[in-house]
């Protein structure tokens, strides 16, 4: 399926090329494996290289894209692989990948999308920060589960919360409009979202040894990090692995995030099963070692090339990955170590936290496969906002309506603070939009609660326009006064 072209021989991108009559142009796989090479060439042109290795390397790494999707279907390349912290100069005057494992992974996901990430957030492309932000924080509050009871609105929020962490982050946002979902790579939270026959986390996974490769162009082994070259096994860890992190939004009033306080909330995350203790095999049940992988945990398959041979691997089928054969699993968990539980938890919100802050209440998110320690549990804030404070980070800011006459003779004033009311002195020829500064008055600073900032209070002047027969006569009697002392008007500055 695969040619060399003679006249295109220093094109990095045209070195090698479907045969037409095999594959279309226009499918989805052809479309999505070429779109994964440019991504992965542009990658590699930012390099400092001499320019006949940079054009080689591009052209393997495209071969390799065509090529493993064969095995994979849809393909997904870690882009930490070709990172600039996992390249090291070398004297020849080009760079060479440095990597710490020798398999660059790729997993299948049939049935993945592309999602329309601002379909999601029912916005327009062209639409700025602010109103990004805005239609997430409606579309959370709307489809939060603790908002939905008995419906299961958790996949609806996590694909939510997934739009909004990548149209939020300028650089995320700027791939995905450039290459579209592919273009990012997942998040943790829905890196595993996608179910597996096998019973692993989104499909069976596969692993493609590019030292053949690197070799065929560099010459001897990648084995960096490995120990004299060495290549290490493919099998599956079986000891405890730490569970993942959680994402919790949480919404509080304006004096709570002042003060501080204690908020209750409801999650649902995995925990260790109790039947099993996080083993998945049923008590007395017995265990073996599995026979179609030796233990192993994953079967390998080696496919020639011409550029070299391609190793792969893939979960064994046959025990799931662990290694073991069990005769009977956990009913509890259904032999996956553990379970989906409710929880509500109490969660200590520290004076002087603003919007956008986060707590981290630890041991609180998923307990971690085979029995492993729980992730953390990661609190968003949402402060609301308060129809009589503003705030800037200690800052309290507050606005104040006095007469006219006070304004100008002078007057002591109740003001609300945001621990209640303190009393002022408005000074006499108080003009519209003074401000006024109540020190101490402000907002506990976060990490250090017995230091305050200030208030500061706006003074409005209320000029009345229904004034009495005889209010109307005062003022022009203070008028005249005016306009005898100075020679003008009193209205008339």
């Amino acid at each position: 399926q695969l040619s060399r072209t003679k006249k295109t021989q220093h094109h990095p991108t045209r070195n090698f090329c479907l045969d037409r009559k095999k594959f279309s142009p226009s499918s989805p796989s052809v479309q999505l494996q070429l779109h994964l090479a440019k991504v992965i060439f542009a990658e590699i042109s930012a390099l400092p290289m001499a320019g006949s290795k940079m054009t080689k390397m591009a052209a393997a790494l495209t071969v390799l894209l065509t090529t493993a999707s064969a095995f994979t279907g849809t393909t997904t390349v870690r882009k930490s692989a070709l990172s600039s912290s996992s390249l090291e100069s070398r004297g020849n005057g080009f760079v060479k990948p440095r990597f710490s494992s020798t398999r660059l992974h790729m997993s299948s996901r049939r049935g993945a999308t592309n999602r329309d990430f601002y379909a999601i957030l029912g916005v327009s492309r062209s639409a700025d920060a602010k109103e990004i932000k805005s239609a997430y924080r409606q579309l959370a509050k709307k489809y939060h589960p603790d908002a939905n009871p008995g419906q299961d609105t958790t996949e609806k929020f996590q694909e939510i919360n997934r739009a909004y962490e990548v149209l939020n982050d300028t650089d995320l946002k700027k791939k995905y409009d450039m290459y579209g979902e592919a273009g990012i790579g997942t998040s943790a939270a829905s890196d595993g979202a996608a179910g597996s026959p096998f019973g692993g986390p989104g499909g069976f996974g596969q692993e493609v040894d590019l030292s053949d490769i690197f070799d065929s162009f560099f010459g001897g082994g990648m084995g960096g990090g490995m120990g004299g070259g060495g290549r290490r096994g493919g099998a599956r860890t079986r000891g405890p692995i730490a569970g993942d992190d959680l994402r919790f939004d949480l919404e509080i009033d304006f004096k709570t995030a002042v003060f501080g306080g204690e908020e209750k909330v409801r999650i649902r995350h995995l925990e260790t099963c109790g039947t099993c203790t996080g083993s998945g095999v049923k008590p007395g049940s017995k265990v073996s070692t599995c026979t179609t992988c030796n233990g192993a945990g994953v079967t390998m398959q080696v496919t020639r090339t011409p550029l070299g041979n391609f190793q792969t691997q893939q979960t064994c089928p046959a025990c799931r990955g662990t290694g073991q054969r069990v005769e009977e699993y956990c009913g509890t968990c259904s032999g996956q170590g553990r379970v989906q539980k409710t929880k509500q938890i109490k969660v200590t919100v520290p004076p002087g936290v603003e919007d956008g802050n986060k707590l981290r209440v630890r041991s609180e998110g998923d307990s971690g496969p085979n029995g492993g320690p729980a992730g953390d549990l990661y609190i968003f804030l949402r402060v609301k906002e308060d129809r009589n404070f503003r705030r800037e980070g200690p800052e309290i800011y507050s606005d104040a309506s006095i007469s006219y006459v006070d304004a100008i003779l002078g007057a002591s004033i109740k003001c609300p603070v945001v621990d209640g009311e303190v009393t002022i002195k408005v000074p006499p020829g108080t003009q519209p939009g003074q401000v006024m500064r109540l020190k101490g008055n402000g907002a506990p600073r976060l990490g250090n609660p017995d230091s305050r900032g200030d208030h500061y209070v706006t003074m409005n002047i209320d000029i009345p326009t229904d004034l009495s027969k005889e209010e109307k006569e005062l003022v022009e009697q203070l008028r005249e006064l005016r306009e005898k002392k100075k020679g003008k008007g009193f209205f008339s500055k």
